[in-house]
């Protein structure tokens, strides 16, 4: 009979076996990677609690998880925070129920109101599971024509429109010009906005498999976008755009050359990441050819009677959500980090 796996914690120096597990683990993401311990205390201040399991001294699991404490949303554990994929990674069925007791009692001993595990594929069936979110994620060709053609007729034309209003693409080594239009772009919304501080770090931690695009018109920043590369996945993740980049199409433009530079790179899957339900995101999307994947959200309640409701359509926001779009910029930017931190 073999032995039970072995839980351990990730350590200070060993990250590079962490990485090479999940770098061949097929459920992995790149949200699995051990520099998003890295970034979320350095950004947020964050405590991390990285697990793996290990059988006959190799890696067969990991899970990443993140304690998020906060008066105004509640004590939990989430693998992972500011990130769309995360949960139990696993090679085998030992590993993964041996991780997912160790969360579950991790839990328990931290207190926390509830764990949450952002599944791409149910896990625990008998958990509460939020239905809230999608992914989109497509295949891409080498070929950028074969590509074009497979965007639907209206939003190719968008695309067009870009390239014939003199719009140029770049990527940049800094995250001032993305910061600005990511931060105009969500105040839009009505979210508050991460400080530039947790972009640097993304770059800092994940270069070069971090690339930030800037998309310019007569030399003026209008859009900019931070993909991530993972196996040959790319992930557009945080972008946006200034008020005018919608006249000029820019941000069909922006992840046009987004594929663009994939494809040269020898990417073949196109993640288009989370969008809620029935929103502008989840339509712009789907108007690109992407089909929605359902997401499984699983939580394990320990104090908590029900599943938290932190979404922007629960109604109980909607008065903040409307006054926060009228927030001028400059006080966005600095009330919002400090809000922004605890919306992983």
């Amino acid at each position: 009979m073999s032995a039970a796996p072995r839980i351990e914690r990730l350590a200070s120096g060993r990250e590079g076996r962490w990485d090479a597990f999940v770098a061949a683990a097929p459920e992995a993401t790149f949200f699995h990677r051990a520099g998003w311990a890295d970034v979320i205390e350095r950004a947020f201040g964050h405590r991390t609690h990285y697990l793996y399991a290990e059988e006959g001294g190799a890696i067969a699991g990991v899970l990443p998880l993140v304690e998020m404490r906060s008066m105004l949303f509640g004590h939990a554990l989430v693998s992972t925070p500011f990130c769309v994929y995360g949960g139990v990674a696993a090679t085998s069925a030992s590993a993964r129920a041996a991780l997912t007791d160790a969360a579950c009692a991790l839990a328990r001993e931290l207190g926390v109101s509830y764990l949450e595990l952002r599944n791409r594929t149910p896990q625990n069936p008998d958990w509460p599971t939020k239905h809230l979110y999608v992914t989109f994620r497509k295949a891409i060709e080498a070929d950028d024509e074969r590509n074009l053609a497979a965007i639907p007729r209206k939003q190719r034309a968008m695309v067009r429109k870009g390239i014939d209003a003199g719009l140029v693409a770049a990527p940049e080594s800094g995250v001032e010009q993305l910061y600005a239009c990511y931060a105009e772009s969500v105040r839009n919304l009505g979210t508050p906005v991460f400080g530039r501080r947790y972009l640097e770090v993304l770059a800092d931690v994940f270069r070069p498999d971090c690339e930030v695009l800037v998309v310019r018109h007569a030399g003026e920043a209008v859009a900019a976008v931070m993909s991530f590369y993972f196996r040959d996945e790319v992930l557009p993740y945080y972008g946006g755009g200034l008020d005018r980049a919608r006249d000029l199409k820019a941000n069909d433009f922006m992840y046009w050359e987004v594929m663009k530079r994939a494809a040269a790179r020898g990417v073949r899957l196109f993640d288009y990441g989370r969008s809620k339900l029935d929103t502008g995101s989840y339509s712009f999307k789907k108007h690109w050819g992407f089909e929605p994947e359902p997401l499984h959200y699983e939580y394990y309640l320990v104090k908590a009677q029900a599943m938290p409701d932190l979404s922007p359509k629960n109604p109980k926001y909607r008065v903040f959500i409307e006054g926060w779009k009228r927030l001028p910029m400059p006080v966005a930017t600095r009330l919002g980090p400090c809000l922004a931190r605890y919306l992983g």
